[in-house]
């Protein structure tokens, strides 16, 4: 708790700092309001760090992974605009009547296509498909829009407010700025005669979304990397790809205990695989794995009922022990269960040692 605290604090007292320095008289609301439009898309960050598997990975969601809404090979599009997107928020906000008219239709141009693009991210966000993973108590199904929605509704009522602001006072115009390059400088003066900027950024729409994409090409994105940064994925809103089958847990709170304990008491022995990732093996995590791939082999019915049960309290277990202490205990507690397991494997094997050395192996 003390470190949402202090996360909180830092976010305040740098956005408020931020937004003074970008303008004098910002005011009270105006900060205020910059506070909760930057908390929310660190809530947004914290929960794409959960949600970060590509489509066409196999996940465990025992160990809470899940699928990223956005796609992996198209997300510098998303992010290009959204980077976009929120310098022609401060630069409107800060400087709007100070602009001069090229820079501001430009500016108003980039605006709007952000609402479009955080209409579509609001889309995606607002419907993930976990049916499937009902049987794990780690998901909620709700807890997702704890993280995600506040972001993109926060940039869209910003978006409209400062829409708005803009028709209604048709920014004072800047019109004593000139351009050295001649052409830019005539195009700068007739947006100057002209009293409707917004319409003239709706207007240059079409061709400025038409050099962006271009030269997003030039860096490696498709054409239509706008549109698929949304369908390839799995288990969203607008999600058009099929993600494989879930990885069985094989899991198991020793494997913290192998990690976190002192070595001179858990003795670690080598470095192992676990669905793709390095982790650090124990004797003890060896022989507990070789006993339950036994008692698969032996009776397929009573491995279900046990994983199933580990699986409901284990992992909640494994959360617990998060100190080397913990680590210590468990491992001095679990030696006993580590004694009949390997009893049980000399009884009913016939090479025990190969099974026990043969977990986990790279």
């Amino acid at each position: 708790m003390i470190y949402i605290l202090l996360c909180l604090l830092g976010i305040i007292i740098i956005t408020a700092f931020v937004l003074k320095r970008i303008k004098k008289s910002t005011s009270i609301l105006e900060i205020i309001i910059g506070i909760i439009y930057v908390s929310v898309h660190v809530l947004l960050f914290v929960g794409l760090q959960i949600h970060n598997n590509q489509y066409y990975i196999a996940i465990d969601p025992i160990d809470v992974e899940c699928y990223t809404p956005f796609g992996g090979k198209h997300i510098i599009t998303l992010i290009f605009y959204y980077i976009a997107f929120n310098v022609s928020i401060l630069m409107i906000w800060s400087r709007g009547h100070k602009l001069p008219p090229l820079a501001k239709v430009l500016l108003l141009s980039v605006f709007l296509i952000g609402i479009i693009v955080n209409f579509f991210v609001l889309l995606q966000l607002s419907k993930h498909n976990v049916d499937d993973l009902d049987g794990f108590d780690a998901y909620g199904k709700s807890d997702d829009l704890y993280f995600f929605l506040p972001a993109p509704i926060m940039s869209i009522l910003i978006s409209i407010f400062l829409t708005i602001h803009i028709v209604k006072n048709k920014m004072m115009m800047a019109n004593e700025k000139t351009y050295s390059n001649k052409f830019l400088n005539k195009i700068n003066l007739f947006l100057a005669q002209r009293n409707n900027l917004p319409l003239w950024s709706i207007i240059l729409l079409i061709p400025l979304l038409l050099v962006i994409t271009i030269i997003l090409i030039l860096f490696g994105q498709d054409s239509n990397s706008l549109v698929k940064v949304f369908t390839d994925t799995a288990t969203w809103r607008l999600s058009q790809q099929i993600h494989p089958s879930f990885l069985d847990h094989k899991g198991h709170y020793l494997c913290t205990v192998a990690v976190s304990g002192n070595p001179k008491i858990v003795k670690p022995i080598r470095l192992g695989k676990r669905h793709g990732k390095t982790i650090i093996v124990n004797r003890q995590l060896l022989i507990a794995n070789a006993f339950e791939e036994m008692i698969e082999n032996l009776s397929p019915k009573s491995h279900r009922l046990i994983r199933s049960n580990y699986d409901k309290y284990g992992y909640n277990l494994s959360r617990k022990i998060n100190t080397e202490q913990m680590s210590n205990l468990t491992y001095i507690l679990m030696k006993p269960l580590e004694w009949i397991f390997l009893i049980c494997l000399y009884l009913f094997c016939k090479k025990p040692e190969e099974r026990i050395n043969k977990q986990y192996a790279i």
